[in-house]
């Protein structure tokens, strides 16, 4: 199939926004609504496209399941002092897990199709508003009749997390009876991405989904609680893709004690990871903070991977660009160990913001930053 260029742009703005109408495609090309519906209609003869509201035909989707939820940031102005008010600034955006993984997969131009649950109220409406406007496919979000969640977290000065209070009810009530209809979805998802805050029921339906049908399936654990809630869930006739752990996560899965301080060298960190491998994990990507991190591939070894140099504004949603970044570059063709590569630069080009997903994330500005000389130090 040889497509124009005119007909590459337009599938281009197709990726961002797939219910996008002729006449907004032809204002953002600078050209007339009858020459876009030309192009549209040839685009549909070369099977590029299946109409109006269908991603690409040769393109495969990511599926995120997870939390998506109201995130309520507060910052102090200086040291924390416990047990007293604190002057700060706070700051309310979307947020989630899932739904922050689903927003970078989307800014770095990514298919993706957002699975979740949010209250029948104007908290849940206008988190759908801007998700569908970072283009996100929402379709299959679920409206409960719980409130939508909230997660407040406590910055210190230097913008790192005291403590976070989650309100997940709405995720919590999310029940495999609320997926029946994305079946054939997940079922032909490039990729699979779930987020530990879901039930251990739902992990477990979609986990048999994906494990019929040979969709590769990411897991971010999200806390050590939930980690343990999933341990269960591993085991050798359910094959994972991935998961993406750090050190305390990696403990509460395998039951093991790694040493944090200790780093990758760790003994009994190497031993949990030979531990999720046996369960049939075939990635195990161990978050270790400022000092990097490890990817540990079943038969191939070992990649310690180092963290790029960042200026720390807040750490909310590192992890959620990391993961996301990730699962973008593994279904655009790269090898795990760069995709991780590229996960640590979407990290660190996050947390050098105030967003919790940075706004302006584009694939250009991740390479840039890939590609950028080492800093100088005095």
């Amino acid at each position: 199939m040889t497509l124009t260029r005119r007909e590459r742009e337009i599938l281009a703005l197709l990726r961002r926004d797939p219910l996008a109408g002729a006449q907004a495609i032809a204002d953002a090309l600078g050209t007339t609504r009858a020459a876009v519906n030309v192009h549209l209609s040839n685009l549909g003869k070369k099977g590029a496209i299946l109409g109006r509201g269908y991603i690409l035909r040769q393109e495969r989707a990511v599926v995120v399941i997870g939390g998506a939820n109201v995130d309520i940031k507060v910052r102090s102005l200086a040291p924390v002092a416990y047990r007293t008010s604190n002057p700060g600034h706070s700051h309310t955006s979307p947020g989630g897990v899932g739904r922050n993984v689903a927003e970078n997969l989307a800014r770095l131009g990514t298919p993706t199709h957002l699975i979740a649950a949010v209250g029948r109220d104007a908290a849940g409406e206008r988190l759908l508003s801007e998700t569908r406007a970072a283009g996100v496919r929402i379709d299959h979000v679920h409206r409960g009749p719980h409130p939508t969640g909230t997660y407040t977290a406590v910055l210190d000065a230097d913008g790192d997390l005291v403590v976070a209070i989650a309100d997940m009810a709405a995720t919590d009530a999310l029940g495999p009876e609320h997926l029946h209809t994305a079946r054939e979805l997940i079922g032909h998802a490039g990729l699979l991405v779930l987020d530990g805050n879901l039930a251990p029921g739902v992990l477990s339906y979609v986990l048999d989904i994906a494990s019929a049908t040979g969709v590769q399936t990411l897991i971010d654990p999200v806390s050590v609680p939930k980690a343990a809630l999933l341990a269960p869930l591993f085991a050798t006739g359910r094959p994972v893709f991935a998961v993406t752990p750090n050190v305390a996560e990696l403990g509460a899965l395998t039951g093991r004690a790694p040493d944090g301080a200790a780093g990758a060298d760790d003994p009994e960190l190497l031993r949990a990871v030979a531990v999720l491998h046996e369960r049939g994990v075939r990635h195990v990507w161990v978050r270790l903070g400022a000092r990097g991190s490890l990817l540990s591939t079943l038969d191939e070894g070992r990649v310690l991977l180092d963290a790029p140099p960042a200026e720390v504004h807040d750490v909310t949603g590192a992890g959620d660009a990391m993961l996301g970044a990730f699962a973008h570059a593994l279904l655009g063709g790269a090898d795990p160990a760069d995709a991780a590569r590229y996960g640590h630069a979407a990290a660190a080009l996050t947390v050098a913001t105030s967003a919790t997903v940075r706004p302006d994330l584009t694939p250009r500005l991740i390479e840039d930053a890939l590609n950028a000389p080492p800093r100088r130090t005095t």
